[in-house]
């Protein structure tokens, strides 16, 4: 038998997620049955799409139950199997994160190739968050010739992918981030044109307007609320939107009102466009061949905040929406 911790839903959030949401359990591990793995994982991933789950409420994909594991993307290493395709030591990519160990069909688990990049890098910027990047810019966004592009939540793990494909492509970018050190990535490090720190901003609208008099043609969101107030009011005529996220209404514990502003979608004739990554993995081969050939050139940078334990990654989640998280937030498991 092998034991294996697991964080459980204990209770639904209401507003910020605190502590009392969660529970760490610990449950034994047989040995995997027919055509079943044992797989021990080493790395997880907390993103903010997973505090929508939480709520009891129908959406793309189903909520989480009350006092069983939560899911999300994990990387491990094979223990036992029973089926021939994998073998004992393999490094495989699942969605049976938020648990040390656990017995899965081999069907239901993937052989993780990290392309050149450390092997955690698959649940960031060569994972999903890469992917809603890249798809989100180049397909949704439909990033074109002399475009001037802004990005809220520029430091995030998937916005900084964003501001680097899109200078990479030779383009303005104007992009947020909450505090000094953050501002500083942006423009040390990720190069962007502009880096405005959303947190010291007094009028966050003319702070963009500042940075692009002529208007913005993109938009990618990571935030919404004033973020995308003032993507609208600097838009220019045609310009196109991607909606990726809204972190700063995921915890409103009653509806949220939009801007105010929503009216110039019209008059400007903007396409804003929601879009969720799953619809996007046929273009996960051409991501990763371009990813790999940016990481060989040494045209790629990535941050990581990284927390130790299975008992951690409850204050890891909850520090996506305080601004702990530089880059992709993961925790270590072993």
């Amino acid at each position: 038998m092998t034991t294996s911790r697991e964080i459980r839903l204990k209770s639904r959030p209401v507003g910020q997620p605190k502590a009392e949401n969660f529970e760490l359990a610990s449950v034994e591990l047989g040995a995997p049955g027919p055509g079943e793995v044992q797989v021990r994982n080493t790395w997880m991933t907390v993103d903010p799409y997973m505090r929508g789950r939480m709520n009891d409420v129908k959406s793309y994909v189903p909520p989480f139950q009350l006092g069983e594991a939560l899911q999300g993307g994990a990387l491990g290493v094979v223990t036992a199997s029973n089926d021939p395709s994998l073998k004992v030591g393999d490094l495989v990519s699942s969605n049976n994160g938020w648990r040390e160990a656990f017995n899965a069909p081999a069907s239901t688990v993937q052989k993780a190739d990290p392309h050149g990049l450390p092997p955690e890098a698959l649940l960031g910027v060569a994972g999903m968050p890469g992917l809603t990047a890249y798809a989100g810019l180049l397909k949704i966004a439909a990033l074109k010739d002399g475009d001037v592009v802004f990005v809220s939540g520029g430091a995030g793990a998937v916005g900084s992918l964003v501001c680097q494909i899109a200078k990479l492509k030779g383009h303005k970018v104007i992009a947020t981030a909450g505090g000094a050190d953050k501002v500083k990535f942006l423009k040390e490090e990720l190069g962007v044109d502009v880096a405005i720190d959303y947190k010291a901003s007094k009028n966050l609208t003319a702070d963009l307007l500042a940075a692009a008099p002529e208007g913005i043609d993109v938009y990618f969101d990571n935030v919404g609320g004033e973020h995308l107030e003032a993507a609208l009011n600097a838009a220019k005529p045609f310009a196109r939107f991607a909606i990726c996220g809204m972190i700063s209404m995921y915890n409103a514990s009653a509806p949220v009102p939009g801007p105010a502003n929503l009216a110039l979608i019209i008059g400007k004739q903007l396409r804003v466009e929601g879009f969720i990554v799953s619809s996007s993995w046929d273009m996960m081969p051409a991501f990763l061949k371009d990813l790999s050939e940016w990481h060989a050139a040494g045209k790629l940078t990535w941050k990581q905040t990284v927390r130790e334990g299975i008992e951690n990654a409850p204050q890891a989640f909850m520090g996506l929406f305080t601004g702990e998280n530089f880059g992709k937030m993961l925790v270590k498991l072993s």
